[in-house]
């Protein structure tokens, strides 16, 4: 049965169901940073060449079953998702704690996926430089260091920051508030056939990625298409690249999206799933 369904005292069933459902919101804003950043650190050494083949179809370019090359820029890529997902984490648990006040509820839908678009834009601020350089590394076969060097100018290091900004707003809103909303619904529903969270996670994963992935895809394209060239050669600015992508049909805005939603499963299961196992085994007093 579920949590709310137990006879106790209703702030006690609101409590342990929020503790169950809504992790964030137990932690202060350093506990939630540190469970962001190990979850996004995971996430990238296990998907990494999901996120290799994505960026170069994107592109038109060739792919490598070369380890070497399927890994390359992934330390850019790590401080990347810890980063971002440290600030998603933080972001998105302040805004719920300011959201719920001092009441102990569960969040409403469109409470859910407000505070999960703006710690995904807030968090872009970081990650679309990181991407960058990931992306150059991916294309050149450079270093880090030598590709930071490249790319450390006022035109080039925030390329491509529009479509990172709206892509990270609706993925953050994908992992973090619509697998809880689903799996609480679906454990409300359906209660015997869902009378766990891990069976409720599938459905939710899948529901939560093919929203993240597909909706999103134009404008990752976009990005991606714009941060591998920052010589401009091919694309401009973010208007120019979209018309430019768009002469091939509207397709061309969807190519990798089979790699991406493959990592968005992956990724959205894994960081459900983390966010509500790396904060009990980092600060289990904040779950008692």
């Amino acid at each position: 049965a579920l949590i709310k369904d137990v006879h106790l005292p209703a702030e006690l069933k609101d409590s342990i169901y929020i503790n169950n459902t809504n992790m964030s919101a137990n932690l202060n804003e350093l506990q939630n940073a540190t469970v962001g950043m190990t979850v996004g650190v995971i996430e990238v050494l296990c998907l990494q060449p999901f996120n290799y083949c994505k960026n170069m179809m994107q592109q038109g370019q060739p792919l490598s079953a070369d380890p070497r090359v399927l890994y390359r820029g992934v330390m850019a890529n790590a401080v990347n998702m810890g980063s971002c997902t440290m600030i998603q984490f933080a972001v998105g648990g302040s805004l719920k704690k300011l959201v719920s006040g001092e009441e102990q509820r569960t969040l409403k839908m469109h409470e859910e996926m407000g505070t999960g678009i703006v710690a995904g834009v807030t968090s872009a601020l970081v990650g679309s430089p990181l991407e960058l350089i990931m992306i150059q590394q991916q294309r050149t076969g450079k270093g880090s260091l030598e590709t930071f060097k490249s790319i450390a100018n006022p035109n080039n290091f925030f390329r491509g920051f529009l479509g990172a900004a709206v892509r990270e707003g609706l993925w953050t809103c994908g992992y973090l508030s619509i697998p809880p909303i689903v799996r609480r619904n679906l454990r409300e529903m359906y209660p015997d056939k869902f009378d766990t969270d891990n069976k409720a996670r599938v459905p939710a994963a899948l529901l939560g990625g093919l929203f993240a992935c597909y909706l999103t895809q134009p404008f990752d394209t976009v990005k991606t298409c714009m941060q591998g060239d920052i010589k401009r050669k091919t694309y401009g600015t973010f208007t120019q690249t979209a018309k430019k992508i768009s002469e091939d049909g509207f397709t061309a805005f969807y190519r990798g999206a089979t790699f991406r939603y493959g990592r968005m499963v992956c990724a959205v299961f894994m960081m459900d799933y983390l966010q509500a196992a790396v904060g009990p085994l980092l600060y289990p007093s904040a779950f008692k």
